[in-house]
């Protein structure tokens, strides 16, 4: 069964790509119709129930951030045709992301929708707003992707015994901690493995926050009388001896090698990307910062979840006439260290181009930011590097993976 719904999820999709958009030759060409990235920014991000974010509700974040944006970008908000934020647990969405828009000055003439693709919630935002200007139904809007998991933490979901009964549907609602021990088990990824792994993360990202590094992407923002604009969710000093000293997370499951410190952490935190079409974004004298290319889903065994990015990485790659060699860098979402490490394994990239300032587990993982933290993220290497193609890709709850591709032009 496993064997059958990996071939499906592998085979590139029907959409055709114009033969303009494949290769990176042409990929690095510009064109007016191009979906471009004017603005990507986030916020710091706190560590759920005890750092900077743990009181601030979906829609206190989300205004801070959209009047942070305005203000940084002296954008007209009346301009902006379309919102999308992605986002996963906080109760009614859409009403608190409508209201925290208006609230920060965002004409009421401006929709809003939002999307819940659980760890692909971010992307799937852009990816909404991306195929809007494709279709030209609008030249200009914002994918946000935000999440309180100290707030809104992930609720227990229920299906009905009928449902429940098939092996797919019970895996499919099961913790993530489980679908971790699963696949450590079935992989073969042992304790001393994930941890090996999670000390490059660890120790990538405690350099760029002694360094200044994340500065870059961060947009300080006002909450509450206070300026929020470094992470609180790093931990320093991690070494090979204090991950090793960690009791596992979840002992009752499979060989209880996840602990604390080799999975993502649980946090908060906002992203956001203005996107525009390239001949708009120029007629307005937007800077263009990058440009989106495409994205992929695709769906694996639940029970497995967190291997999908071996399977959505060669689809959209596929879908873009691109090789692993072409990328430069690679965002891949570190949710649980059994599952990168058997992906950065099979898929064989070489690990300096991956996370290169470290990832979830070190970082933290706002499930409905990731997807757009990861862009953020992404094209603020590429321009220190001075490079060209970002790829980002993450595995998703109830047993699904994505991937998109974009291009540094700042």
């Amino acid at each position: 069964m496993f064997s059958q719904v990996v071939r499906r999820a592998s085979v590139p999709s029907v959409r055709s790509i114009s033969t303009r958009t494949r290769g990176r030759a042409a990929i690095l060409e510009k064109h007016p119709d191009d979906v471009v990235i004017t603005f990507a920014k986030r916020t710091a991000m706190g560590r759920a129930k005890k750092g900077q974010l743990k009181d601030v509700p979906v829609d206190e974040l989300i205004n801070g951030l959209f009047k942070a944006t305005l203000e940084k970008t002296g954008l007209e908000a009346s301009k902006i045709e379309d919102i999308c934020v992605g986002t996963c647990h906080p109760p009614s969405p859409l009403y608190v992301s409508r209201a925290a828009a208006l609230a920060a000055g965002i004409p009421a003439g401006v929709p809003i929708s939002t999307v819940n693709r659980l760890c692909g919630s971010g992307l799937q935002s852009i990816r909404s707003i991306a195929h809007a200007i494709e279709s030209r139904e609008i030249s200009l809007g914002v994918a946000v992707g935000v999440e309180s998991m100290s707030l809104n933490p992930r609720p227990t979901p229920q299906v009905v015994d009928a449902v429940g009964a098939n092996p797919q549907a019970h895996d499919c609602v099961q913790p993530m901690g489980w679908t971790s021990e699963m696949v450590a088990q079935h992989y073969k990824v042992p304790r001393e493995v994930q941890d090996k792994f999670a000390l490059i993360s660890h120790t990538r990202a405690e350099k760029a926050v002694k360094d200044g590094i994340f500065a870059e992407e961060i947009l300080p923002v006002e909450l509450r009388g206070s300026v929020l604009s470094v992470d609180d969710t790093v931990r320093m000093g991690v070494t090979v001896e204090s991950l090793a000293g960690l009791k596992p997370g979840f002992p009752d499951w499979g060989e209880a090698s996840t602990t604390a410190g080799n999975a993502s952490g649980v946090g908060d935190g906002a992203a956001l990307c203005i996107m525009a079409r390239r001949d708009y974004a120029e007629k307005e004298g937007f800077e263009i910062v990058g440009k989106y290319v495409a994205s992929t889903f695709v769906g694996v065994e639940p029970r497995y979840m967190g291997i999908a990015p071996i399977y959505a990485i060669p689809k959209v790659l596929a879908e873009t006439g691109l090789t692993e060699e072409d990328i430069d860098v690679w965002e891949i979402n570190e949710a649980f260290a059994s599952q990168f490490a058997y992906c950065v394994q099979q898929l064989k990239i070489p690990m300096e181009k991956i996370n290169p300032n470290g990832g979830a587990i070190a970082l933290t993982h706002p499930l409905g930011m990731t997807g757009t933290r990861q862009v953020v993220t992404g094209l603020a290497e590429l321009r220190r590097q001075n490079g060209k193609l970002l790829c980002t890709s993450m595995c998703i709850g109830s047993g699904m993976g994505g991937a998109g591709i974009f291009v540094n032009e700042a």
